[in-house]
């Protein structure tokens, strides 16, 4: 449906424009030169996008077919290259936009998987990749180990998103009230998971085991 498609594009490009700033801040924060931040700020912010274009057979994916999605993360790279002090001045900056695009990812994968005609379930778990994939890429270019596998809520809660969008889906509820429910819902769990600490159990039953000074640091980056 068009008005799908066009909230599906809204979703995405905002989405990338937010996972880029993630990416170039972390660039930045490493001490990377412009050609770095760049590349780092496309990977972040298209990297989900395209492996869920791939597995759903929309080719080309939409990150490289379409010059917005390519705009939008060099605009927010030079952004961060250019003014990375009053960047940097925000509160957990690398924290909250990387946030604020896992949410909208999880939301606009689930409704494009929906469109494509994938079950539920899937949809679900394709809008859950979606969101994760941005974050991977670049904390493997940051050689750190990614979010997703020693995070606060990160994955978990980019799932309880887009699970609220394949739920009013299937309910026929209104597509954009679903839509920034299951939004809401990602980001506030993954803020709320970052300030308290919550989290998954850990492999040996101890968080403080998991520590290390490479991961302290890697969480402040891109955390």
């Amino acid at each position: 449906m068009p008005t799908i498609k066009t909230l599906v594009l809204i979703l995405d490009l905002c989405g990338t424009f937010v996972f880029a700033l993630s990416g170039a801040t972390a660039a930045v924060r490493r001490r990377l030169d412009l050609f770095g931040v760049l590349v780092l700020s496309f990977a972040a912010a298209n990297s989900g996008g395209i492996v869920r274009d791939l597995l759903i057979g929309a080719v080309p994916p939409a990150a490289i077919g379409d010059w917005r999605y390519l705009a939008a993360s060099l605009a927010a790279g030079l952004i961060t290259f250019g003014w990375a002090p009053q960047i940097e001045k925000l509160q957990n900056p690398v924290r909250m936009f990387d946030a604020a695009g896992l949410a909208l990812f999880a939301v606009a994968g689930a409704q494009k998987a929906l469109a494509s005609g994938l079950n539920p379930v899937m949809a679900a778990l394709l809008g859950m990749l979606t969101g994760i994939g941005g974050g991977m890429a670049r904390d493997v270019l940051l050689a750190d180990v990614p979010m997703v596998l020693r995070a606060d809520l990160y994955a978990v809660a980019a799932l309880a998103g887009a699970t609220v969008v394949v739920v009013g889906s299937t309910l026929a509820l209104p597509s954009m009230a679903t839509t920034m429910a299951g939004a809401l819902l990602c980001f506030g769990l993954r803020t709320i998971a970052i300030r308290r600490g919550w989290q998954l159990p850990v492999a040996g039953g101890s968080r403080d085991a998991t520590k290390t000074p490479g991961k302290d640091r890697g969480s402040d980056r891109a955390g």
